[in-house]
């Protein structure tokens, strides 16, 4: 391969929840990175949150990227699944189910997948680009013309989710796809992140630390911000080695990973409305909760 990555995760349960509902898996050997986001609110979001990155604990090294992709939607599936079994298996009432969103690169592609408000940036040239876009009813709002893009973040509907691992019928995954370039970095965050920072606050961090420095840097400045939800972030910096130019030669990557786990301890007294799901109403734009 042409080129060379750097990883950095971290997660903290940030300063008023009691219990962390985030998880993050750092499989860079493969190419592969995730963070799932349990539903605030629901029964054992942390629950649903872990079965999914248990669904990648015998991951296979694929032969191209589509059955990389294949290999990664089956496993999710596998997941929602799993999940939807250990909400009936408890009798729970609530709903249990995740936010995900998944990084994978094989050769020189790249591929983005995920469902829910968790969210995948890539910064190129000092430029922060956002891959994902939220499946709530908010986003869904600014889609049909009812709302403001500039009134997204902060909004009502923002943290009512229409798609998430286990709580639906089927799970509907989104997806894009492009190719790398010498010194792209990818960010993937839950909600608790781009909900306490702005995206200029990310681009200054993102563009002036190195992968482990800015993990922590965003995770403290979201604490510094509030900490009203969980947080967690998983970086990825890709540098040229031969030049993408280059016929790619072998399949191999030089791979520097750093793996972070910095849990914090929860307090203060600030309250921030808990996530569920939701479907949207397209005739009244009104927002009806899952059961």
């Amino acid at each position: 391969m042409s080129y060379r990555w750097w990883s950095s995760c971290r997660t903290n349960t940030g300063r008023v929840r009691q219990v962390n509902e985030d998880a993050y898996l750092d499989l860079g050997d493969s190419g592969l990175w995730i963070v799932a986001d349990g539903m605030g609110g629901h029964a054992r979001g942390d629950v649903a949150s872990r079965l999914i990155i248990d669904a990648f604990s015998d991951l296979e090294r694929p032969a191209s990227v589509m059955e990389f992709s294949a290999d990664v939607r089956d496993r999710l599936k596998l997941a929602h699944h799993r999940v939807k079994h250990e909400s009936q298996r408890t009798g729970s009432q609530q709903i249990i189910g995740s936010t995900v969103v998944v990084l994978l690169v094989f050769k020189r592609q790249w591929l983005c997948l995920w469902a829910g408000d968790s969210r995948a940036y890539l910064l190129r040239d000092g430029v922060l680009r956002r891959i994902t876009k939220d499946h709530s009813v908010a986003q869904e709002l600014v889609d049909m013309g009812k709302l403001g893009a500039e009134d997204l973040e902060g909004h009502p509907y923002a943290n009512h989710i229409t798609r998430a691992v286990g709580a639906n019928h089927e799970l509907v995954l989104d997806e894009r796809s492009s190719e790398l370039r010498d010194g792209d970095a990818f960010l993937l965050c839950s909600d608790g992140l781009n909900k306490e920072l702005s995206e200029a606050e990310i681009t200054a961090i993102l563009g002036n630390y190195d992968c482990k420095d800015a993990t922590r840097e965003l995770i403290d400045l979201s604490l510094e911000h509030g900490g009203r939800d969980n947080v967690t972030v998983a970086l990825v910096r890709f540098e040229e080695i031969t030049g993408f130019s280059e016929p790619a030669s072998d399949d191999t990557a030089v791979n520097y990973q750093i793996l972070q786990n910095n849990l914090g301890a929860a307090g203060g007294r600030i309250r921030m409305q808990k996530k569920r799901l939701f479907a949207l109403d397209l005739q009244t734009g009104a927002a009806c909760e899952s059961l």
